[in-house]
């Protein structure tokens, strides 16, 4: 299972940099990546300032539970899950953590 980890690290720090590199940084308001491998957590965040308003927000978070992706978090228009399946991930080792438990089992994706 450790090589199945490993090839789910690379797809999602892969598709976040992808994310990071097409959202680019300003001035004022950066692009992080924030990559805990030793936690699995991966995330997206935005910080900074767009006149006298503060920006601060996660755009994606993804953490790796059990051998399945868990979005925890996505703030996309168009939304992840696809890059993801695209990428080589079933969708049963896919978990919507942002939906609830009742409304994960009425999509394609795994409940848990």
């Amino acid at each position: 299972m450790d090589s199945l980890k490993s090839r789910y690290r690379e797809i999602v720090e892969k598709i976040l940099k992808e994310y990071a590199d097409f959202l680019s940084s300003d001035d004022q308001v950066k692009v992080e990546l924030v990559f805990d491998r030793e936690r699995d957590r991966y995330l997206l965040v935005e910080t900074g300032w767009q006149n006298d308003y503060r920006i601060y927000g996660t755009l994606l978070h993804i953490d790796i539970i059990d051998n399945k992706l868990w979005i925890q978090h996505d703030g996309t228009e168009e939304g992840i899950t696809d890059e993801i399946v695209a990428a080589g991930v079933s969708k049963d080792h896919i978990v919507l953590g942002f939906k609830s438990p009742e409304l994960r089992k009425h999509t394609n994706f795994a409940v848990s």
